[in-house]
């Protein structure tokens, strides 16, 4: 029988579980659905289910935004919070391509029992977009001028952190000593020396303390994890992970605001612990692009796949990384890497193995990245038995070699290039994205996941888990530890570009292995690239 690509993204026959679609494919019999059975009762593999979480009941969660650009927006309206001027860019994209239905998914969004109370943004028109677009008669919002104002009001109970990377672990802390509740966006921290301080200060307050690793949510992941869990792959020995844009907007080159001047933006606080230099428009819109506010591919994109992969396997902080690239696409002043390769070798680690005790044991993740070339290549989970394909569908394929499937595949009720198992929850849905870097997230389950084939926005799943945990208890899925193993594996991946050497952690001490003469926080912050600054060192 023959296959059509239509076939492999439906399945045999299609069999819809809460919006998902299982497969299981038999080279020599293909339709059986006996065959298929005994694909699907060896695998033994648990749909994923929402997660299921108690309701924000009582008197409404008072929040304050801290940072309203593009990141801030979007948290904003995870909340439910939409300005006008978004709706209507929405509702005239859906005029312009029906498929496109985010105003429709938001309007659909669940009601959290929240209250927007304040807003702190250096920029005055950001600020003023806030206020206009959500201030009410009945609730008048407040514009902070400081964080440490905002905070110490007592007319918030929690904020939600959206600024550059420079000012997380500040503000987490300074919320946190206070006993506010704190969402912050990735990377969690900029340095090393903060994530220590950060996870201190989490420990003794009361506060509930989240990372936004909005994945967490993306039932694929939770589907990957029990597959790896049951041994369905075997040992693990590679993962391959991606970043592949080709935009302005994907390198970071964000438009650059027409009202924006001294005037409207306080620079000395945009600045905070950065290096005092004159008011510059491009540093204060693409602050990615600049190791003294941002940490690049390794803190802005690395570290959503390393969460997401270590939301799956729980392989924690690398025993070494060694990381390598340049500026070879955006010469425009940027000095973080715009190419880079991170290999973290975990040589200690383990999914499990069908063959002689003892013979496999260890793992590297390989990140590839580009802002030179938007070719998709997926996530890839290689192990003995089989590879697993990881986004918001995932696809397992056997290994022609496989020990635990020798049989099946002598039989030829498996074959290496037929899937056996693959979970599309989006599989009846047609969705249109606005920009090339919206489908990059997209792809990767960052954006939404599906439920009972409805589309949900990641983000707002892992907020209402948040906002559930501050008035439930409980725990949250990215909280401080997961937020250290990924704050700690990115900086070792910029000190390992910054230095070109290889940097190992000491798991037993929870330290970097020092290198001699070298101030890894001095390394990070600094905008030059240190092997060109000898006199740094030392």
């Amino acid at each position: 029988m023959k296959w059509t690509r239509r076939d492999l993204l439906i399945g045999l026959g299609g069999l819809p579980i809460l919006g998902a679609v299982w497969w299981a494919g038999a080279a020599k019999v293909t339709g059986s659905r006996s065959s298929r059975d005994e694909i699907l009762e060896q695998l033994n593999i648990t749909p994923s289910l929402p997660l299921a979480v108690p309701g924000i009941g009582g008197e409404p969660v008072r929040i304050g935004v801290i940072g309203f650009g593009i990141r801030g927006e979007q948290l904003t309206r995870a909340l439910g919070y939409a300005t006008p001027q978004w709706m209507e860019e929405q509702r005239l994209a859906n005029l312009e391509n029906p498929d496109h239905k985010a105003l429709e998914d938001f309007k659909r969004q669940e009601k959290l029992n929240v209250k927007l109370v304040g807003i702190c943004d250096v920029f005055d028109v950001r600020a003023e977009n806030f206020i206009n677009s959500f201030s009410t008669e009945d609730n008048k919002i407040k514009r902070y001028l400081t964080h440490q104002e905002m905070i110490q009001s007592g007319d918030v109970d929690a904020v939600v952190i959206a600024t550059p990377d420079h000012w997380h672990a500040p503000m987490s802390i300074e919320a946190l000593n206070n006993g506010v509740h704190v969402y912050v966006e990735k990377p969690m921290t900029h340095t090393v020396s903060e994530t220590y301080l950060l996870r201190e200060a989490a420990a003794k307050s009361n506060a509930v303390f989240a990372v936004g690793h909005q994945h967490r949510q993306t039932l694929s992941f939770s589907t990957a994890r029990d597959i790896v869990e049951k041994g369905t792959l075997g040992h693990v020995s590679l993962i391959q992970t991606n970043t592949n844009r080709n935009d302005d907007n994907g390198a970071w080159n964000y438009d650059i605001h027409e009202k924006a001047s001294p005037e409207t933006i306080d620079w000395e606080q945009f600045l905070g612990s950065a290096p005092k230099v004159p008011f510059n428009k491009n540093h204060f819109f693409r602050w990615r692009k600049w190791w003294a506010y941002g940490s690049g591919l390794s803190g802005d994109l690395l570290t959503h796949d390393y969460d997401r992969l270590n939301c799956v396997l729980n392989m924690g902080i690398p025993s070494s990384v060694s990381a390598s690239g340049g500026v070879y696409t955006h010469n425009d002043g940027r000095n973080v890497p715009d190419v880079i390769q991170v290999n973290m070798e975990f040589p200690n680690f383990s999914t499990g193995s069908s063959q002689t005790n003892g013979k496999e044991k260890g793992m590297t993740f390989c990140y590839s990245a580009t802002l030179g070339n938007g070719f998709n290549r997926p996530t890839i989970i290689m192990g003995h038995d089989a590879t697993m394909e990881l986004g918001n569908r995932l696809t397992v394929w056997p290994d022609g070699a496989s020990t635990r499937y020798a049989d099946m595949l002598e039989a030829e009720k498996m074959r290496p290039n037929v899937p056996i198992y693959q979970y599309d929850p989006a599989a009846s849905s047609t969705d249109a994205v606005s920009s090339a870097t919206s489908q990059y997230f997209a792809d990767k389950g960052l954006m939404w996941t599906y439920i009972d084939g409805v589309r949900v926005d990641s983000t707002f799943l892992h907020m209402r888990e948040w906002l559930s945990v501050i008035k439930n208890g409980g725990k949250v899925s990215c909280g401080i530890n997961e937020g250290f193993d990924e704050a700690i594996s990115a900086h070792m991946a910029g000190l390992s570009w910054k230095l070109g050497r290889r940097i190992e952690w000491d798991a037993a001490s929870e330290q970097l292995v020092p290198v001699e003469g070298v101030d890894f926080d001095q390394v990070l912050l600094a905008n030059e690239n240190w092997n060109e600054q000898p006199e740094m060192v030392g």
